[in-house]
């Protein structure tokens, strides 16, 4: 187990999903060589960081966001400072003030009880698992080749972040949208969005699987029934 510390910078800039990735290199410019390993990922031109991104670029309630996690979070001030509040994405130019800062430290670890999440543009399939999972004819197996991508998709992600559960860590697809096409540097992938329950914390808007450093596989806390009830009630009686 772990505290982990994660920093939320949404800025005031609009963008669309596709730009998410013109965002992250609007940013590692502004900073020029001062662009710490951190911002790109990359040693050198042919070879590349692959352990879990500590600076994820995203879009959050559509504007261009940065989750920067432990050591990334140390590391944002630079951007904020060089970029001037203007950052240029392919033709256009958009203000890069803050709207605003969200810190957190949350205690990663297995539990006894289980919690809810949303995943977005989840990119469980390459290619070749997408052979195999195409070759699946029920949907109940498909459900479960997911749910074992998924789980082996978090164990990276604690891996990465040296964290060590010391219990099992289990993972269950509740709910399950059709898959879609998304095209990525030129590329056709097959992107989910899932519901599921998982006896892990994780921190709202963290990424993980494929590209989690450029706004895809986002997993998103879900409130139970019985919770957002208790805060509606707690609301009533605040307002009376």
């Amino acid at each position: 187990m772990k505290y982990l510390r994660t920093l939320t910078i949404i800025t005031e800039a609009d963008i669309n999903q596709q730009e998410i990735p013109l965002f992250r290199g609007a940013v590692i410019k502004s900073l020029g060589e001062d662009a710490n390993l951190l911002f790109h990922n990359h040693i050198t031109d042919n070879q590349f960081r692959y352990s879990y991104p500590l600076i994820q670029y995203k879009r959050l309630g559509g504007k261009a966001a940065i989750v920067c996690i432990e050591e990334g979070a140390d590391l944002i001030g630079k951007f904020l400072l060089a970029s001037g509040g203007k950052l240029r994405i392919g033709e256009r130019e958009i203000i890069c003030s803050t709207k605003s800062v969200r810190p957190t430290r949350l205690l990663i670890q297995a539990w006894e009880q289980s919690f809810n999440y949303h995943i977005t543009r989840w990119l469980p399939l390459n290619s070749k698992n997408y052979k195999a999972y195409q070759n699946i004819e029920g949907v109940v197996e498909r459900v479960t080749f997911l749910e074992n991508i998924l789980k082996a998709n978090l164990l990276s992600m604690l891996k990465g972040l040296e964290i060590y559960l010391e219990k099992e860590l289990l993972v269950k697809i509740t709910d399950i949208g059709n898959p879609y096409l998304i095209i990525n540097k030129g590329v056709k992938m097959m992107a989910f969005n899932a519901d599921f329950s998982c006896n892990l914390t994780i921190p709202n808007n963290l990424g993980i699987g494929k590209n989690a450093s450029i706004g895809y596989g986002v997993v998103h806390p879900v409130k139970k029934e019985k919770e957002k009830e208790k805060e509606k009630e707690k609301e009533e009686k605040d307002n009376q």
